[in-house]
């Protein structure tokens, strides 16, 4: 290695980083069978599928995979805090969709399993880099694992052994801990079981119970025609008429008996964290707990702040690693320009306090706000009327 690569002036192609593609296991116990073709981890006994159906889960992925989906990737140099040119790849991961599906995609991995997946479908011939990718289903992903259960040894891609680098490889996303499908098993459950048994309550137009006879025994058959009769007419109408011999008993309780409103409600609570979403994005606040005026203008950065940055590192941490992106430079999202982004009025306050003490100039100052004129630096004049 040459002084100039030394001191990071000359950027070189970068080794075969395969523990950067194979990541070791953190979370123990681990075994082979932990991974399987479910995408399931240890303990977890609900699909991803099946979880999409708990209108709060759902809340809380399209909050933070819009959210997240929606901010631009950026590169910037670690020394200097210089917003360099960003490589194509970093505006379109995938040349067949646009970054912002692809970004919500990992987003959705990272919170069920913990861990999100891309493909290497083309390499720079330069740097030898990885430089177009496609984000793939967990399901479809199989790690081996050594005898430890700690290293991976090399992941399948619907049966077939992939490479540890280049073309064909798997670029590894870790979440900073495990999905929900894993942690929050039983939780989500019970959420599945109570919408079921909403749904039950709801499709049925009179409770289950027995119909008793008080008169001679009825043969088999007529038993089964009354019952069919029951049935029929009770999805007709609510009414019922039955003879002097005959009588109905209710055998369950009603829906305001089984407590389905309050139940749901406690339901979303625990989903929201679960996913460490503020309840009050999920409409399921704690009664006198309610968020102020303040407290919701406030809102956004607590947001970022807890639920978004874990994701938020986990995705600018691993393409800002050495086999992605050069030394010394590093990925950012632009949390501050878009979603934390002050209103005119504070901002052009900001700035006009930032050109009084000579911090910027007023180019930088229009560049800020997007108005620099075209051709602004480069020998042009604009003339304002």
């Amino acid at each position: 290695m040459g002084l100039l690569s030394r001191l990071r002036l000359v950027d070189e192609a970068p080794a075969k980083l395969e523990a950067q593609y194979a990541p070791a296991v953190m979370d123990l116990p681990f075994t082979n069978n932990y991974w399987n073709t479910t995408g399931l981890n240890y303990g977890g006994g609900i699909d991803r599928v099946s979880a999409m159906q708990i209108p709060s889960v759902t809340r809380c992925r399209n909050l933070l995979s819009g959210v997240l989906a929606a901010l631009p990737l950026e590169l910037y140099n670690e020394k200097t805090g210089a917003e360099l040119d960003a490589p194509v790849w970093l505006n379109q991961p995938d040349i067949r969709q646009p970054r912002a599906v692809t970004i919500a995609w990992t987003i959705d991995s990272l919170l069920f399993y913990g861990c999100a997946y891309w493909f290497v479908t083309e390499v720079e011939a330069s740097t030898g880099r990885p430089s177009r990718f496609e984000w793939v289903q967990n399901t479809r992903v199989s790690p081996t694992l050594d005898a430890t259960g700690h290293e991976v040894l090399y992941y399948t891609l619907n049966g077939k052994k992939l490479p540890m680098s280049g073309v064909g490889s798997l670029i590894t996303f870790q979440g900073l801990t495990q999905g929900i499908l894993s942690t929050g098993a039983r939780t989500l459950q019970a959420a599945l079981d109570l919408e079921k048994a909403a749904s039950v309550a709801a499709s049925t137009p009179m409770p289950s119970g027995y119909i008793s006879n008080s008169g001679a025994d009825l043969p088999e058959g007529q038993v089964q025609g009354l019952l069919a009769a029951w049935k029929s007419a009770r999805n007709s109408r609510s009414t019922a008429f039955l003879t002097s011999t005959l009588s109905f008993t209710p055998t369950n309780f009603s829906p305001k008996e089984m407590l389905y409103v309050e139940g749901i409600q406690n339901s979303a609570l625990q989903v929201a964290r679960l996913c460490n979403i503020p309840a009050f994005y999920l409409s399921a606040e704690v009664q006198g707990n309610s968020m102020t005026y303040q407290n919701i203008i406030d809102g956004r950065r607590d947001l970022v702040a807890l639920s978004l940055q874990p994701f938020i590192s986990c995705v600018e941490s691993r393409l800002s690693m050495d086999d992605l992106t050069p030394r010394g430079n590093c990925v950012k999202m632009a949390v501050d320009e878009t979603f934390l982004r002050s209103d005119a009025l504070t901002r052009l306050n900001v700035i006009e306090k930032m050109i009084n003490l000579n911090l910027i100039s007023v180019e930088q100052a229009q560049a800020m706000e997007q108005l620099t004129p075209m051709g602004l630096g480069d020998g042009y004049e604009t003339n304002i009327l």
